[in-house]
């Protein structure tokens, strides 16, 4: 779908830093569902995925946890092994290296 899934994230370039979205009531935790909406999961952007391309890789955002520095992002996406060769991750991720597509 083009322009993503909607789901009450703030359109691409509004500025705001995904772990500073908070939905209402949840105490500082990152947004990642829209009241009413039971499926947690959401399509963001990983930064320094862990093939070190550069390259900023398409996920899925699909929970949050809060850890000893900060909310981190439970994110699935795929990473090149070579340069024929994909590998699906399924890692944490600082939500500073997490934006919302």
């Amino acid at each position: 779908m083009a322009g993503g899934m909607g789901g009450g994230w703030s359109k691409q370039g509004s500025g705001v830093p995904l772990s500073e979205r908070v939905r209402p009531g949840a105490a500082s935790r990152p947004a990642v569902a829209s009241l009413g909406d039971p499926c947690p999961a959401r399509h963001c952007w990983v930064s320094d995925a862990i093939d070190r391309h550069g390259a900023k890789r398409p996920g899925l955002l699909v929970e949050w946890r809060q850890a000893a520095d900060g909310w981190e992002g439970r994110v699935v996406y795929v990473v090149q092994l070579r340069p024929d060769a994909w590998q699906l991750v399924e890692e944490w991720v600082p939500a500073a290296l997490l934006t919302p597509s």
